[in-house]
């Protein structure tokens, strides 16, 4: 080995300095498909045959494998971690907990879901009015609540009960599980 082969990567501040020579940062054949390459695969083609179809009618007349070479560099480096939305049951376990009590990280990702959709938004609004009058015992804003004027919570109709049913209480105290209905019949005859 003679001395000047040693005295390039003894000389070299950095690695990056040994990759220099003939054979890098060449022009390519591929360099004025490369955009149109990088939109296609964005788009979600992958297929490295179809590509090079595809690019034949633009002009390109090189060789499949150098597509495929170009792919394969896309294949391997690590692709960015999309954020995944949260899931229905995270959101629900936010409207359901108090406002103030929400780190603030999830608040903004409470708002950012109720600023994407509209519904959403609604359900929140309306569960949060529940909750004012279940905690400040608001028993006569019962029916406003449940029926509300003009505004649709969701998408989807559900009919609701007339306001004087809703909130009229039995005569009689009934149980609404059958089973428990006929246990404490069973119970009180065998007590006679």
């Amino acid at each position: 080995m003679t001395w000047r082969t040693v005295k390039q990567p003894a000389d070299a501040a950095a690695p990056e300095e040994l990759f220099t020579g003939q054979w890098q940062n060449r022009p390519s054949i591929l360099d004025d498909y490369k955009p149109n390459l990088d939109d296609r695969w964005n788009e979600g083609c992958t297929n490295a045959w179809k590509l090079r179809q595809e690019t034949v009618p633009l002009g390109y007349k090189g060789s499949y494998q150098r597509v495929r070479a170009y792919l394969h560099k896309k294949r391997t480096s690590p692709r960015p971690e999309a954020a995944r939305p949260p899931s229905p049951r995270t959101v629900a376990g936010w409207i359901l907990r108090r406002p103030e009590t929400l780190p603030e990280p999830e608040q903004l990702l409470l708002k950012a879901v109720r600023t994407h959709c509209p519904e959403t938004d609604a359900l929140t609004r309306h569960v949060r009015a529940f909750a004012v009058i279940l905690t400040e015992r608001q028993s006569e804003r019962l029916p406003d609540w449940l029926v509300p004027s003009g505004r649709t919570i969701c998408s989807v109709s559900i009919p609701l009960p007339p306001a004087s049913t809703a909130t009229a209480m039995p005569s009689s105290p009934v149980s609404p599980c059958p089973g428990a209905q006929a246990q404490s019949k069973a119970t009180s005859t065998a007590s006679k």
